[in-house]
């Protein structure tokens, strides 16, 4: 049998907005045995894929050694006929020289472009989805028709209607709204709903300063997740609740492929570029300064103007013009 190599993208965001691009591969190489290679959490997020039947996460950047350790895991992978990677980096291409695959594919980017045999053009303007669709159709010489984003995880069965807040972002802090203002926006929502406080590993302390001030405030019907769910279990959450506040964030297209009623805060990022695809339910809030988006991972001006700008009051009244909107739907 045939064998197809997919490098996924690293961060979680970018794998979900790559779905239809790689669900595209999935069905135009049914035949082939398929691999996934990756980080830790854009491998999980394919894990419901029955289609995939080999998965390998990669660890070789925590190497000191990280030629060697790549051309050792590269070799652990195996040769396949096609190889394909969705990042755009060095590493990622050495990674699929190092399995001699036969047909090696990516983004033409200096370099990288020696140890892949054939490279594809890179689409600046666009959203990031759009992106990952045209360099599946360049390689395929075929237009994708189905552009909606996947994933197989089951929607979470809540006893209560439920809000979801994610005040992380995987970035940079420039992006993160504030926590004070995630617990006032919390507090305010909880007398008709329960609240659930979202956030990776990396999120923990974020998520515990929401939490002691709602635990300050008496507010009792909220449950902290942040740092201790599976990517399939976030997912689930996500997938069942009855609005979404979050950041421009990984979490947040995880919302959007489950097309969940969203509150998307956005700073110094674009929303033509990263905003949630294709779900009706999303209502973006972004800043009205000059300087935004500046797409830094650090505000360079120390003063944070355009997540400043975005007040308690106009997120409260977006979150329950967003669900007055949700209850009339299902009417």
């Amino acid at each position: 049998m045939k064998r197809l190599l997919i490098e996924l993208p690293t961060w979680l965001g970018d794998a979900v907005m790559a779905t239809p691009a790689i669900k595209a591969l999935i069905k135009h190489f049914k035949d082939y045995e398929i691999t996934i290679v990756g980080s830790r959490v854009s491998v999980e997020l394919f894990s419901e894929f029955k289609e995939i039947k080999k998965r390998y996460i990669d660890n070789t950047k925590r190497s000191r050694f990280r030629l060697f350790s790549i051309y050792r895991f590269a070799k652990n992978i195996g040769r396949h006929d096609i190889a394909i990677t969705f990042r755009n980096s060095l590493p990622s291409a050495l990674l699929l020289y190092f399995t001699r695959s036969k047909i090696r594919v990516g983004l033409k980017n200096g370099l990288r472009n020696i140890f892949l045999n054939k490279s594809l053009k890179y689409q600046k303007e666009g959203h990031h989805v759009e992106r990952y669709i045209c360099m599946v159709e360049e390689f395929l010489n075929k237009k994708i028709k189905d552009d909606e984003l996947s994933l197989n995880f089951p929607v979470f069965k809540f006893e209560r209607p439920t809000i979801g807040i994610n005040p992380g972002a995987a970035y940079g802090t420039a992006k993160r709204w504030y926590s004070d203002r995630f617990a006032e926006v919390a507090k305010a929502l909880s007398k008709d709903f329960d609240i659930i406080i979202f956030g990776g590993p990396k999120e923990i302390m974020v998520a515990l300063e929401i939490e002691k001030i709602l635990r300050d405030s008496g507010i009792e019907n909220f449950n902290n997740i942040a740092g201790r769910t599976t990517i399939g279990q976030l997912c689930s959450k996500i997938a069942g609740l009855a609005l979404f506040i979050t950041g421009d964030s990984g979490t947040m297209h995880i919302a959007a492929a489950y097309k969940v009623p969203t509150i998307s805060i956005f700073g110094p990022t674009d929303p033509t570029d990263t905003s949630q695809w294709k779900n009706p339910n999303n209502i973006i809030i972004k800043a009205e300064v000059e300087c935004a988006p500046c797409l830094k991972r650090v505000c360079p001006k120390d003063s944070h103007e355009c997540m400043k700008s975005i007040s308690v009051e106009s997120v409260i009244e977006k979150a329950r013009k967003s669900i007055s909107d949700s209850n009339e739907n299902k009417e």
